[in-house]
């Protein structure tokens, strides 16, 4: 009996784990792109980089899933890194953008009144359904504003001008508008 137990006690470990993985949530990207038997194009326009404070230029592209019964598209945010290992990447789906872009005009209206109440520390951020942040930090005064592109790395980057990136957000909206007048829905 007590080697039963034993046995329970060693194996339920690796059914928890097994059991989290397959309960793990896909991004959006992941969902469309890993359904198999099934044929798609991928068609990447380049958008203009997003300065950071810190580090360099963060590279932007909208991509567009043509698939066999509808199309999908994203607003692609990379962090290249000094390595392949260290990049990261948010894949952001259109109706997310369009969330982020409503957000970040609130986050812009809200920053003067928060910075003014002078906290000790304030955090005010949006979060996208597969983990994308957005958002500043008021400490003693100073503002910085940050995005977290993967909520599963260390993707952290400061943004230079929240002005600049709301409008470098809202230009990946009418591409993607564009496009999906191009290519349809």
């Amino acid at each position: 009996m007590k080697k039963i137990f034993l046995f329970l006690a060693l194996i339920m470990p690796a059914v928890v784990l097994a059991q989290n993985e397959a309960n793990a949530k896909l991004s959006k990207y992941e969902q469309f792109t890993s359904k198999t038997g099934k044929i798609y194009k991928y068609v990447d326009v380049k958008l203009p980089s997003i300065r950071v404070k810190y580090g360099d230029a963060l590279r932007t592209t909208v991509r567009t899933l043509l698939g066999e019964q509808n199309n999908t598209y994203f607003y692609i945010v990379d962090n290249p890194g000094e390595s392949s290992s260290s990049s990261s990447i948010a894949m952001i789906e259109y109706s997310d953008l369009v969330n982020i872009n409503i957000a970040l005009k609130r986050l812009i209206s809200e920053v003067k009144g928060d910075r003014e109440a002078n906290p000790d520390y304030l955090e005010n951020k949006f979060v996208g359904e597969d983990g994308f942040q957005i958002g500043y930090y008021v400490s003693e005064g100073d503002v910085l504003w940050f995005m977290l592109l993967c909520s599963y790395s260390n993707s952290m980057v400061f943004i230079d001008d929240a002005e600049s990136l709301a409008y470098d957000f809202n230009a990946a909206q009418i591409e993607i508008e564009n496009l999906k007048l191009k290519y349809g829905k």
